[in-house]
């Protein structure tokens, strides 16, 4: 075994030039965040810094990076920030690669609505957004070894194909749509997905063509959904939150159509983006598996009642089951990455959570969320919403009472929370401090 594991190991370094053992970003290193600003980003940022890297952010303005500086008070030491006002100007990275080993590129737009040009709007801050990140890094910093670029699902469906009763998509998928046809479809959703399968392409062709120093990994993620970490209002929420929000605000009065039926929490996502720095070049389907918008309104419906019974949530009861669809693999993630996926129950429950504080904060009222005891399918254990940054757990209120009200502490026993002691914070209301799930006494 030994023999044929070196026989492996001496191929990819001669394939790769590199040592395939050798870590390409080592903590302590600088990683470039593009798009910092942004719902995903916001917790890529957080999967980096908990990974012990240190971050250098893009943003589009001062205000952007202050109000990150402002969220991240505590690893003041590990940030820096750039201002890249517009990512589709040639050269709009040649100052934002310089001094870092690894860049993490996630600005992209976003939208499934319809555009008068789609060339405009989306295929071009997506394509170009893309390979000038590449480009400056080949010009002002040859040094970087790995790029990991935030690409989708989008880029791997089919939609000629309908919802494929059967079909199974995985990394081997490519959405067929071309540049010509992009630019012309009139259909918002289809335009977006050729945006993110055509600047994924670009970047691939980059290495391929160009032959740089780096390697590429991406990341292809289907519906986002989880607890905002960035600044957000409800009037101007990122497409996949007011997905959502739609569900709890009175819009729906009947169920939804599903569009897409796969699903992952952002945190995830995030966790994704850090540990493909050191993985395989390659590409990985990051999805915790299918799910519909009816199953989104039974848990809203358990965890929520109030929202159901004012009419606010649909209420799911009777609702049509959904057609046969396609089903998802994320084996190549579990096996590549280590990754392992919360649940939709979780998810959910941190997601409404977050914006029935956000709609509170904004109305200035109070909004005291009761906890929420589920068990972590990760784990097995069995955690309460703390309201904190990557707990898959969150619960927006004052501290319940099983958190002591001498030090307003979790009442987690001594070297059995899994954020680890130095991050046991006083909970201020929400505690804002741990970054990992906390096992409360049973």
């Amino acid at each position: 075994m030994e023999t044929i594991t070196k026989a492996v190991h001496d191929a990819v370094s001669a394939i790769t030039g590199q040592d395939s053992n050798a870590q390409l970003v080592k903590k302590g290193d600088w990683v470039l965040l593009t798009g910092a600003s942004g719902f995903v980003a916001a917790h890529c940022l957080t999967a980096l810094l908990d990974a012990g890297y240190k971050v250098k952010c893009s943003v589009r303005s001062q205000e952007k990076a202050d109000e990150i500086r402002k969220r991240r008070a505590s690893h003041a030491d590990k940030l820096d920030f750039v201002i890249v006002k517009d990512i589709v100007e040639p050269g709009a990275h040649d100052e934002a690669v310089k001094g870092v080993t690894a860049v993490v590129h996630t600005a992209s737009p976003f939208t499934l609505d319809d555009k008068e040009d789609n060339r405009k709007y989306l295929l071009d801050p997506a394509i170009k957004g893309t390979v000038g990140v590449l480009e400056s890094i080949v010009a002002h910093n040859p040094s970087i070894k790995r790029v990991v670029v935030t690409s989708s699902f989008a880029a791997m469906i089919d939609l000629s194909k309908g919802l494929r009763p059967g079909y199974t998509y995985s990394e081997a998928d490519w959405n067929p749509i071309t540049y010509d046809e992009a630019v012309k479809v009139k259909n918002g959703a289809a335009a977006y997905c050729a945006s993110k399968k055509l600047a994924e392409k670009a970047a691939w062709d980059f290495v391929e063509e160009r032959k740089p120093n780096f390697t590429v990994a991406t990341i292809c993620p289907p519906m986002v959904y989880g607890p905002l970490e960035h600044s957000a209002r409800l009037d101007a929420l990122n497409t996949s939150t007011a997905d959502v929000y739609r569900l709890i605000n009175g819009s729906c009065k009947t169920v939804p159509e599903t569009s897409f039926y796969a699903w992952v929490d952002v945190r995830d996502v995030g966790v994704a983006h850090a540990a493909a720095l050191n993985a395989p070049s390659d590409r990985y389907f990051i999805t915790a598996g299918n799910f519909t918008y009816t199953q989104m309104c039974e848990i809203i419906a358990r965890h929520f009642p109030q929202l159901v019974n004012s009419g606010m949530t649909p209420n799911p009861a009777g609702a049509p089951p959904p057609p046969e669809h396609y089903r998802v693999d994320n084996s190549r993630s579990r096996r590549v990455l280590g990754m392992s996926y919360r649940t939709l129950e979780s998810c959910m429950i941190d997601l409404v959570n977050s914006l029935l504080k956000l709609k509170a904060t904004e109305e200035g009222t109070h909004y005291e969320a009761a906890p929420v005891s589920v068990t972590d399918v990760r784990t097995g254990d069995e955690h309460r919403s703390h309201a904190l940054p990557g707990t898959g757990l969150t619960g927006m209120g004052s501290a319940p009472k099983e958190w002591k009200e001498t030090e307003n502490l979790c009442d987690c026993k001594e070297g059995e929370c899994k954020a680890g002691e130095s991050s046991r914070k006083k909970c201020q209301g929400h505690m804002e401090g741990h970054s990992a799930p906390i096992v409360l006494n049973k």
